[in-house]
This record gives C-alpha cells, structure tokens and sequence, in this order.
C-alpha cells in the first residue's frame, strides 16, 4: 500500500496559533494542496501529524475519504509505527512545501529516493540540513520497514525529521531537485504568509499558460493578465470558476438584450466581454485542475457556450444590417455576411492551424470590438462584406502560395492544443 505521511506541526511565522499548512495558496490550504498530490500519487492511506485536530482538519479527512484514501491524524513518531508496515511504500511532503504537481510526480515515481537541494541555497529558505553539503528538499518515499526505528526513539522527536534520519542511514538514495525549480516557484517552503502571498502570484503565473506562449490571442493575454492580477483575490473570497461562468452567461444575455433595444455597439462590447470573462472562467478551472484542487474533468459546456457567443455575434449584425430596408432584398440577407465572417474565422482555424493570424481572427473579443467599430464608424454592411473577402482571400492566397510551418515529431500535423498546460 502507497502510504503518504504529512505535517502540520510548525508555526506560520511567529503569530500564535497560526500553522505553516493552513496557510493559504489559490484560496485551498497547503495541507489541501498536499493532500491533492498524495491522492494523486496513488495514496491510500494518509497520515497526518498534528498536535490537534480542528474543523478544517475534518474537512481534509471527508476531501480524502472521497478520494478513497484512509485518513489518520497522529501526535507522536511512536503513533506512526502501527500504520506503516514494512511492505508499504511511504511518501512524505515536509510541513510548508509547495510544488508543482508534475515536477514532483517526476521526482518521486523514478524510484525510493531522499530529495536534496544544495544546504548553501536551501537552508535560508527554510530547508532542513542533512549533512555539510545537502540539505533535504521537504519530500521523499521509502519502503516501509525504514520506519520501523521510530519504536526505538525519544516521544518527543519530530516525526518527519526522524524519518528523514532513517532513510538516510537505510542508504536511501539521494537526488537534487534541480535549483531552477526554486527560482521560478515550483518548489519551495513557505513559512509565513508574507512568503505565502509571494509564492501564490508565482504559482499562479505557472498554471496560467496557454500551450505555446506566442500563441495566445490578444483576448487570451488579456484573460491571462486578469487572473494574474485579480486571481489571488477571487480564489481567497470562495470565487469559483462556474460562478464566473454563469456571470459570463449573464453579460451575454444582456448583449442580446442591448441588440435587440438598438444599441448594437453595446451589444457588440457585452457580447465580447462575455467571451473574455468565459476565458477567465476557464483558466481559473485550469488552474484548479492543474493543482489537483478540483475534479480532472474539464468545464462541460465551453464549446456550446463559444457557439452561442458566435451566434449572438451574428444575430446583432443581422439586426444591425441596412440591407432589409432596401427593396427587392429578401428577409434574412442582413445575417448572410455576419455569418460568412464568423463562420470564416472558425474555418481558418481549421485549414491553418499553424498560422498565428488565424488564431488571431478567431479572437472573440477581437471579433465583436471590430464590428462595434464598423458599427459606430463605417458603412456597416459594407464593411462586413470587405472583411469576409479579406478573410477568403487571405486564406486561399496562403493555402495557394504559402508556405505551411511543418512541426517534427511525434505531435507533427496535428491541431494546436488551446487547452492551459503548467510550464515545463
């Protein structure tokens, strides 16, 4: 059995009371967070240590047992014994760490292993030193029987750094983790909350990539710096990211009702709103995902909700168009262009997924801010009608004389990935 072991002992700094695992990252405690990593590692049973046990802690032990895991809280190194037995492969996350759970899984599944930085960079962030020239990372597994020296040592001693001593004489192997880990924030010990507020912005920048960093569209980047600068905010005061999306629902919705009043140009910025702040919603569902604080299973939903936009798009240019009032035109001509554009955008996409300006044209936002602009600025129907030949021909000169972008490799030939993916 895969047996994770984790701390909440130490201090968050020198506030009385306060504990190094409830400090806070993305609104989810670090015990959370470690709790996620260990079920995702394949843990079924989960200790923690703990001098008490408080309502939160409760919460963390039903958030376990739904995930099928045993969850068992202990006091003392000798209350560790009973629960691990010499087959079992044990897993233990120092008390404050923080890490990407791609990086660590990479760490630890190669093999029983102690984790160790340089003791001359790691002690002044907080690590433990295990001799003159290394310092332990805050994770490693070992099997089982190791811990059977805890029987053999003073109740008082800190049950993780017994540990640690143990695996050491076992002749645990040790490994680096790579220093650049610490620089760019996917590894790392918190031990106050001023650390903790530092660490969250970093953590969140490294979930809130799109795969390829040049391929975000102007929409894209502007969701990305919106989570980046308000994300910490919206995680802490409980925001989830359905609730984002149903408001994302709502700004549509009242697009559609500002359209069918007459005022298209606020219909048109409504409507493109409602497209950003769904992608706020989806990142912020990506960052959780990715953190393992909620299900694997992606926002149902997203591709409908695109759909609707488009359609909103095309509706309130349909309304917007001159072209009924001329004679001899017949009903619904008005919604033809609007929908060779938006239609357009979405095929090019398709046919050249290699080119950036592609990517660009289907930037919803983008979209509905160019017909506001047509709207208030230019011949409507006009414009839309230039903008669709502009689109089929830039498409059919590119098919016909361009040259397409070959990849190599496994991926080559296949479709970009538009999903969030944490930085390599």
């Amino acid at each position: 059995m895969r047996v994770a072991v984790l701390s909440l002992i130490e201090a968050a700094g020198a506030e009385t009371g306060a504990l190094r695992g409830y400090l806070p990252i993305g609104g989810r405690s670090l015990l959370r967070h470690q709790i996620g990593l260990a079920l995702s590692l394949g843990a079924r049973r989960i200790i923690v240590m703990a001098e008490a046990i408080s309502g939160e802690l409760v919460a963390l032990q039903h958030f376990a047992e739904s995930g099928g895991a045993q969850f068992h809280v202990v006091a003392t190194a000798r209350a560790l014994v009973p629960l691990l037995a010499p087959e079992d492969d044990v897993i233990v996350l120092g008390d404050g760490l923080l890490a990407m759970p791609d990086t660590l899984r990479e760490l630890i599944e190669a093999g029983p292993v102690v984790l160790t930085l340089p003791v001359e960079t790691a002690l002044p962030l907080g690590f433990e030193r295990i001799d003159i020239n290394h310092a332990f990372a805050a994770a490693m597994r070992f099997p089982g029987r190791i811990a059977a020296g805890l029987a053999d040592l003073p109740p008082e001693w800190n049950a993780q750094s017994a540990l640690l001593r143990l695996a050491v004489q076992g002749r645990v192997a040790q490994r680096n983790v790579p220093a650049a880990l610490l620089d760019d924030g996917r590894w790392g010990i918190l031990r106050d909350e001023d650390e903790a507020h530092l660490a969250e912005r970093r953590w969140l920048r490294l979930h809130t990539r799109f795969a390829g960093a040049g391929d975000a569209t102007p929409g894209e980047r502007a969701a990305i710096a919106l989570v980046d600068r308000f994300g910490p905010a919206m995680l802490h005061a409980g925001t989830r990211p359905a609730l984002v999306g149903i408001a994302a629902g709502v700004l549509g919705l009242l697009g559609g009702g500002a359209g069918w009043l007459g005022n298209f140009a606020i219909g048109f910025v409504l409507i493109g709103l409602a497209w950003l702040v769904e992608r706020i919603a989806s990142l912020l569902g990506q960052v959780e995902r990715d953190s393992l604080l909620a299900s694997g299973i992606a926002r149902r939903g997203v591709a409908l909700f695109h759909l609707l936009i488009d359609a909103g798009l095309i509706t309130l240019a349909g309304w917007r168009s001159t072209l009924p009032d001329v004679p001899s035109v017949p009903t619904g001509a008005g919604f033809f262009a609007p929908l060779l554009l938006v239609g357009g955008a979405r095929l090019a996409v398709l046919v050249l997924p290699q080119r950036q300006w592609a990517r660009w044209i289907s930037d919803r936002l983008a979209i509905a801010v160019l017909l506001m602009g047509a709207s208030v600025f230019l011949p409507f129907d006009a414009a839309i009608g230039v903008a669709v030949i502009a689109l089929f021909g830039a498409c059919l000169f590119t098919l016909q004389f361009g040259t397409i972008p070959t990849e190599t490799g496994p991926t080559a030939g296949a479709a970009p990935n538009l999903q969030l993916t944490t930085r390599q």
